[in-house]
């Protein structure tokens, strides 16, 4: 394969399995001695990743990175939109927060000014690697954003590469979507969609078929597979809970507990929830077993508490206290029960936050519960951190902008322990595996549980399953030997104009 082929996986709406499918399509494509990267022009997402560089991208593309076998770098997903409301963003260029921006000032003028930068890192990634495999986002179709539109037809009409469209058939409404998200782009956007792919089919895809030549008939654009549903594909996707490695754990076949009990964890659903991902590494333990609450008498059967990272620290806060999540957090720390703080939630868990920045809402009381002290800086901390906790070896990534200062306790990674309360920075340190079961068997200790940690439980190899599982797919229900065509040779000549085309 000649050097800086490419196509862009586009999607007839959020969620369809453009994510996924890009994953797939590198994993095939690496296992056939193609050097591949992914890219995605622009991400909104809640779930970021640090690069070893110390830039912040989706963690989609680092998940697409580790199934082509590279590492990620911020050229992979040059712009971030980080939701701060349902109207503002923080805008993160080449890995470094650049401002906030709401939705109006972003789509009116901020965003055309981005298509140079976006193409040249699309340009680079193609200078580098035989084929770079483009993710969309949203739909193409979204006629009042094409003007100044960076991540779907702006990208592939700029890099003239060839689109498949990818629908999600569970939901119904498959055939329109197709046919409906060609039909209302511009002729010079329409010559550049070659086919469709089907995704989460369910049934005998004998009765598919028919719709799929009627399809062609109308359209002159052809299907390039049709992907069964398969549980727990999505992982590290965008933010919907359902779409990450724990959820292909807990719908796969669960071990039982290596121990006597399982050990029960609840993740508080705090508002803007960011790098819930977190909590993947322990359920991809047998016998732990995690749910999102939002209620206080759903902490009363917990063994451990999660107060996860969070984009707005301050409102979590208020809405942990509305809730009377709070109240309940207090009660589990004076009994002697586990709660662990990520992030948003180990700021939450100390006495103070100054926020001039995030909310600017000045000094605001935290719960009290460690004896830290946040002040949040303009500056974001991005880091690699490496270090040692519980006696084992441990790994993660820092994303924030408030600054602890530590006033107590016994050291717990960056933060601080008292008693069955932990408090971190740290995002991914439970994804090794030593620090993971020895912090496992600290809670069950605290909690009174008979659970015992499984001795090989390797999350890194769980992960290699699901994107070899994403590759197979590809690979078993995909036309490789035309999307191997496309990636080469670009898009289909000849494809017909579909009525009545973008209105003017």
């Amino acid at each position: 394969m000649s050097k800086g082929g490419g196509l862009l996986v586009a999607g007839t709406t959020s969620d369809a399995g453009k994510s996924v499918v890009t994953a797939g399509i590198c994993r095939w494509l690496v296992r056939q001695g193609v050097k591949v990267a992914p890219f995605k022009g622009q991400n909104m997402s809640l779930n970021s990743f640090v690069t070893r560089e110390g830039a912040e991208i989706g963690r989609a593309q680092a998940m697409q990175a580790q199934a082509a076998r590279v590492e990620p770098t911020a050229l992979m997903n040059p712009v971030l939109l980080k939701p701060g409301s349902d109207r503002s963003s923080q805008v993160v260029l080449m890995g470094k927060p650049v401002g906030e921006l709401s939705a109006r000032g972003y789509h009116g003028g901020k965003q055309r000014e981005l298509l140079e930068p976006v193409l040249d890192c699309l340009q680079q990634l193609r200078d580098t690697y035989d084929a770079v495999i483009c993710e969309g986002a949203g739909s193409p179709a979204e006629i009042n954003l094409r003007r100044t539109d960076i991540v779907n037809m702006g990208i592939a009409r700029a890099a003239r590469f060839p689109v498949v469209v990818v629908g999600d058939i569970d939901r119904g409404g498959v055939f329109a979507q197709f046919f409906g998200t060609t039909a209302l782009l511009a002729p010079e956007d329409q010559n550049l969609v070659a086919g469709y792919l089907v995704n989460k089919f369910r049934g005998d895809v004998t009765l598919l078929e028919p719709g799929l030549d009627m399809l062609l008939g109308l359209t002159g654009r052809r299907t390039f597979g049709v992907l069964p549903y398969a549980h727990g594909l999505g992982i590290d996707e965008e933010d919907g809970l359902r779409v990450s490695l724990r959820g292909a754990v807990r719908e796969s076949v669960v071990a039982p507990p290596v121990g006597e009990d399982v050990l029960r964890v609840a993740v508080c659903a705090v508002p803007l929830m960011s790098n819930f991902t977190d909590v993947d590494a322990l359920a991809a333990e047998p016998g732990v077993v995690v749910r999102f609450v939002d209620r206080p008498e759903e902490l009363a059967d917990a063994d451990l508490v999660v107060v996860p990272g969070t984009r707005g620290t301050v409102k979590a806060l208020a809405w942990l206290r509305e809730r009377g999540l709070a109240d309940a957090l207090v009660r589990r720390a004076a009994e002697g029960r586990p709660v662990l703080g990520i992030c948003g939630g180990f700021q939450a868990l100390g006495e103070h936050i100054d926020d001039e920045v995030e909310s600017r809402a000045g000094e605001v009381p935290g719960l009290g519960l460690l004896p830290v002290r946040v002040r949040f800086a303009p500056g974001k901390t991005l880091a690699r951190p490496v270090g040692e906790a519980l006696g084992e070896p441990v790994e993660g990534y820092e994303i924030h902008h408030g600054v602890a200062d530590v006033r107590g306790g016994d050291p717990f990674l960056d933060g601080c322990r008292v008693g069955a309360v932990w408090g971190t920075h740290w995002h991914g340190s439970l994804e090794s595996d030593g620090f993971r079961r020895a912090f496992l068997r600290e809670v069950a200790s605290a909690a009174g549980r008979r659970f015992v940690p499984a001795p090989d439980t390797s999350f890194g190899a769980l992960r290699e399953e699901q994107l070899d599982t994403l590759g197979d797919l590809i690979e078993e229900h995909a036309d490789t030997d035309a999307l191997w065509k496309l990636i080469e040779q670009g898009p289909p000549t000849g494809l017909p104009f579909i009525a009545p085309g973008a209105p003017s």
